[in-house]
């Protein structure tokens, strides 16, 4: 089956980083683009940033452009978000997300939140 598995939330200050993994299984994973989602407390759930599946090609929400970078290792498979100067508005649980057969599949989440 497919399987998303979120890790490397945490707490940190404003200004700090972290580094979200996902690792993914189930299914071809070369053949997919992996998105990451966020949904903070009250609020609907919203894309934060995707990768392509062959040219490698990358989109980011704007409100985070700039400050994170989306990259994936095929060989792992794992696809990563790189999350630099934080800030209290990033707080939230982060998602990943394949769509596999017109299926959207995600994971459990990891919380990521910034202190101000």
């Amino acid at each position: 089956e497919v399987q998303l598995v979120e890790s490397g939330g945490g707490v940190v200050q404003a200004g700090g980083s972290l580094r979200l993994s996902c690792a993914a299984s189930g299914f071809t994973f070369d053949d997919y683009a992996i998105g990451w989602f966020r949904q903070a407390p009250g609020k609907e759930r919203e894309g934060v940033s995707c990768i392509s599946s062959s040219d490698g090609s990358t989109l980011y929400a704007d409100t985070v452009k700039g400050r994170f970078t989306i990259s994936r290792d095929n060989a792992k498979p794992t696809v990563y978000l790189q999350m630099n100067s934080l800030k209290p508005e990033d707080t939230a649980v982060y998602y990943c997300n394949v769509r596999v057969n017109l299926h959207n599949y995600w994971g459990q989440g990891t919380q990521v939140t910034v202190s101000s």
